[in-house]
């Protein structure tokens, strides 16, 4: 069984600081996932919110179509 020990990353996008769990760890390695978090959760969430309205977006103009 690995140990795991809390990392602090910095964001690529805002450049803050923030902590890389052990536990986040421990889930990353379980689903399989080999590269660490590049983004803070709030860039990550935004980069979600962003992703979604493009594809919303998308969307309501094939609906147009």
């Amino acid at each position: 069984m690995n140990e795991y020990t809390d990392e602090t990353l910095t964001c690529k996008d805002c450049g803050a600081e923030f902590v890389f769990t052990a536990g986040e760890q421990a889930f990353y390695a379980e689903k399989g996932f080999t590269n660490k978090p590049v983004r803070c959760k709030e860039c990550r969430d935004k980069k979600k919110a962003e992703r979604a309205a493009r594809e919303n977006n998308f969307a309501a103009r094939e609906e147009n179509n």
